[in-house]
């Protein structure tokens, strides 16, 4: 075997090293009264492990563990900023955690929110669907406990109870997409997938088994129609799990799906590109509807998250991988920092509000605290204006990346376009990265 595959995996020994520490730290200290050290420490080595997946370099395309691991520079900027975000959640996160009827349970959050966070990391670098469902329960599980980790509180139970059974029917209509695939090309691995679906053609079997996989990714990322559990887990988890959910737990689910989109679908654009326009619409337009109905703000949030996937998905709507990945990333940079600012103003004000989460709460935010009411302001201002700037404005970076990678018209579109002038138009050997 040859040892010097694990060093692709740098980021992921990270995550395991910091969970290792945590769980050292959790069990030697649980007898101590107050703690005022963990979050710190949970803090550090977090910011660590974001240090570490930023100066992870990884020349062209590298695989481990004859393919099914897969390394490049475009998951490792990605990982990057998913550890930027769950270092600003465990951050954020203090005030709630340190409570005296949840520090005792202080270790078990910050083990938790690791541990989904090495899955989300095993999921965007998979090369083999069995991986990368691995990686994918490794992630769902954890997050069901962490929706149900205020106990005193009913709705947080019936959070948890709904995102369950959601996570849980996802998983088996995915699996479902995933076993037609395995019966129509007799293999699991990405690059091997690609192949057979490049040499039978688009088949009806394989069709099915892309709107089953699309489908059950759907419910990941809280795209329309695969929506109806997010507000009533959004209302009823802790604050700063609502944060989790709506920037990491989606980002990575929204960049595996494009990535799987392009690299063993690439074939069948025509008819995902279709299945992807019609779901962004409907997320979009939907979400904001039922958005200026709501009065209670993580409710609002969460219909604004589903409206936020829709943009988030808008990349996969264009001729290039690269470009597509690239306009994702950057997407998901500025959503992160506007999103985490929001929530760490609600989880603020809730705490010191008797946990009031009402948008009614908010009048006279500005007389009560002028500081927090001006970057509650800005960081909505930059939620709402951002996807305008990208998809009006042609002089900025953003609108750059979205007008090259998703306002471009879709290669089915302009005609008889062979898919061997791309990059990906011949899949290579289980050995080699696609």
């Amino acid at each position: 075997m040859n040892y010097s595959q694990f060093l692709y995996m740098i980021p992921e020994a990270a995550l395991t090293a910091a969970l290792v520490i945590l769980f050292v730290a959790d069990f030697c200290s649980a007898k101590d009264g107050k703690r005022s050290w963990f979050n710190p420490l949970a803090s550090l080595l977090l910011a660590l492990v974001t240090v570490v997946c930023c100066y992870t370099t990884t020349a062209g395309e590298a695989s481990a563990f004859g393919g099914m691991y897969q390394a490049n520079a475009g998951v490792t900027v990605v990982k990057t900023i998913l550890a930027l975000g769950t270092f600003i959640v465990v951050l954020m996160s203090k005030a709630w955690i340190t409570r005296d009827e949840s520090r005792v349970r202080e270790g078990e959050f910050y083990m938790l929110t690791v541990s989904t966070l090495l899955g989300m990391f095993m999921m965007m670098s998979a090369g083999h669907f069995l991986l990368f469902f691995l990686g994918l329960e490794m992630a769902s599980v954890p997050l069901a406990t962490m929706v149900a980790f205020d106990l005193h509180r009913n709705d947080s139970a019936e959070a948890a109870a709904k995102f369950i059974l959601t996570a849980t029917f996802s998983s088996g209509v995915m699996l479902f997409g995933i076993s037609f695939l395995y019966g129509m090309c007799g293999t699991l691995y990405f690059d091997d997938v690609a192949l057979q679906i490049t040499r039978q053609g688009c088949t009806p079997l394989l069709l099915m088994g892309l709107v089953f996989f699309f489908s059950g990714l759907g419910f990941k990322i809280s795209l329309v129609p695969f929506h109806f559990w997010t507000a009533d887990t959004y209302q009823g988890a802790p604050t700063t799990v609502t944060g989790y959910l709506s920037v990491i737990s989606k980002g990575a689910a929204a960049f595996t799906l494009l990535s799987i989109l392009y690299h063993v679908f690439g074939t069948m654009i025509m008819y995902w590109q279709v299945l992807v326009m019609i779901v962004v619409v409907l997320s979009i337009t939907i979400a904001n509807l039922f958005a200026i109905r709501q009065d209670e703000l993580k409710r609002f949030m969460a219909f604004s998250s589903i409206s936020q996937a829709g943009y988030i998905m808008l990349a996969a709507v264009g001729t290039s991988w690269q470009m597509s990945a690239s306009a994702l990333a950057y997407y998901v940079l500025i959503y992160v920092v506007a999103n985490m600012a929001v929530f760490t103003i609600i989880s603020v004000v809730e705490q010191n509000n008797g946990g009031k989460t009402q948008i009614s709460d908010y009048d006279g935010f500005y007389t009560t605290n002028p500081k927090l009411s001006f970057l509650m302001t800005l960081a909505l201002f930059l939620w709402a204006a951002f996807p305008r700037l990208r998809a009006c404005s042609r002089s900025s970076s953003s609108s750059w990346l979205v007008s090259r990678g998703t306002m471009s018209p879709p290669r089915w579109a302009l005609g008889p376009t062979p898919w061997s002038s791309s990059p990906w138009s011949t899949p290579s050997s289980r050995s080699t990265t696609i």
